[in-house]
C-alpha cells in the first residue's frame, strides 16, 4: 500500500492507494518541519493519520512545504517510521510535487503560486533550475501571502480607495495594533497574510483589485519566469492563487510574451496519477 502526501502549512492532502486500485482521501493538520517540533508531526501522524489508515503502509511518499535539508527529511522519516514501521520514505519539496504533478515525465516550467510562491524547469525526472523563492519577506512575487502584505499596507497607509478602505475595515474589524500583534508576534504570520486574498476574491472586478493583481503577477513573471525558456515551454502553476485569479494571471503572462500551459488547484491527484504511472512502467 503506498501512502501520498502534498502537505501545506495549513493542512495536508493524503491520499492512500490500495493493493485493490482504490484510492483513500485523508486530511489533517499542516506538517511543515520548518516550522513544526518533530514531537507536534509524530503527534499528528499518529493521531490525525494512523487511525483513518486502512491497511498496511508499505511506501511512503512526501512532498511538502518546509522539506529543504538532510535535517528536515531525517525528522520525517523518523516519524513515519514510528508511526508505520518498515516502510520506505521518500520526502521532497512541494516544489517537486508541483513538477510531478504538472509535467510528469516530460520538461516543463513548473511553478508554484498558493500562500507561497516558487518556480522551476523540470527535466522529467528532476529540477535542474530554481530561481531562489526567498520567502514573503524578501521574495514570493504574487504568492498568497505577498499578496494579502501589501494589500494590508496599502489599507494602512491610507492608499485604498475609500469604498475598499470601508469594506475592509467592516468585514475585519483590525486596528493597527491587531495587525502588528499578528505579523510581528504570533506565528504563522504568512498564514495570516494569506488570508486577504479572500478579501481580493470577494472585489476581483474593481479596477484597483484588478491593477493590484496585474502588478503582482508582473512581478512573478518578471522576476521568476523570465529566468526559464519560457519561449519554448509553457508556464504551468499549481495553487489557489493561481487557480482563483486564472484570468489574471493568463493576461499578466501574454504581456510578456509567455503562455501558461496548465493551471490546477492542488497537486494530490496529479501524485497519484504520476506515482501509479511510474510503478505501471516498474512493473
Amino acid at each position: 500500500m503506498i501512502l501520498i502526501a502534498d502537505s501545506g502549512s495549513t493542512k495536508v492532502s493524503w491520499r492512500v492507494i490500495h493493493k485493490d486500485g482504490t484510492i483513500q482521501a485523508i486530511q489533517t493538520i499542516g506538517i511543515n518541519p520548518f516550522f513544526v517540533p518533530e514531537e507536534d508531526i509524530l503527534k499528528t501522524m499518529e493521531e490525525g493519520l494512523k487511525p483513518a489508515v486502512k491497511g498496511n503502509v508499505e511506501r511512503v511518499f512526501f512532498y511538502g512545504a518546509g522539506v529543504a535539508g538532510k535535517d528536515k527529511v531525517e525528522i520525517l522519516t523518523r516519524c513515519f517510521h514510528k508511526t508505520f514501521p518498515g516502510c520506505h520514505v521518500e520526502a521532497h519539496s512541494d516544489l517537486l510535487a508541483a513538477a510531478r504533478c504538472l509535467c510528469g515525465s516530460e520538461k516543463g516550467i513548473a511553478a508554484i503560486l498558493g500562500t507561497g510562491a516558487n518556480t522551476c524547469f523540470y527535466d522529467g525526472q528532476k529540477i535542474v533550475d530554481n530561481v531562489p523563492a526567498c520567502g514573503y519577506i524578501l521574495g514570493d512575487e504574487g504568492g498568497g501571502a505577498v499578496l494579502g502584505k501589501k494589500l494590508v499596507s496599502d489599507y494602512l497607509k491610507r492608499m485604498l480607495p475609500e469604498d475598499l478602505s470601508e469594506a475592509f475595515e467592516k468585514r475585519y474589524k483590525l486596528g493597527l495594533l491587531d495587525i502588528i500583534e499578528k505579523v510581528y508576534r504570533q506565528p504563522m504570520p504568512n498564514r495570516f497574510l494569506a488570508s486577504f486574498t479572500l478579501f481580493l476574491g470577494d472585489h476581483q472586478s474593481h479596477p484597483y483589485v484588478q491593477e493590484f493583481l496585474g502588478k503582482a503577477f508582473d512581478e512573478f513573471f518578471l522576476r521568476n519566469i523570465i529566468h526559464y525558456d519560457y519561449k519554448t515551454y509553457p508556464v504551468n502553476i499549481v495553487g489557489s492563487v493561481a487557480f482563483y485569479f486564472r484570468n489574471e494571471v493568463e493576461a499578466s503572462a501574454a504581456r510578456h510574451g509567455m503562455r501558461i500551459g496548465k493551471i490546477v488547484r492542488t497537486p494530490v491527484e496529479g501524485l497519484v496519477t504520476y506515482h501509479r504511472n511510474l510503478f505501471a512502467e516498474q512493473k
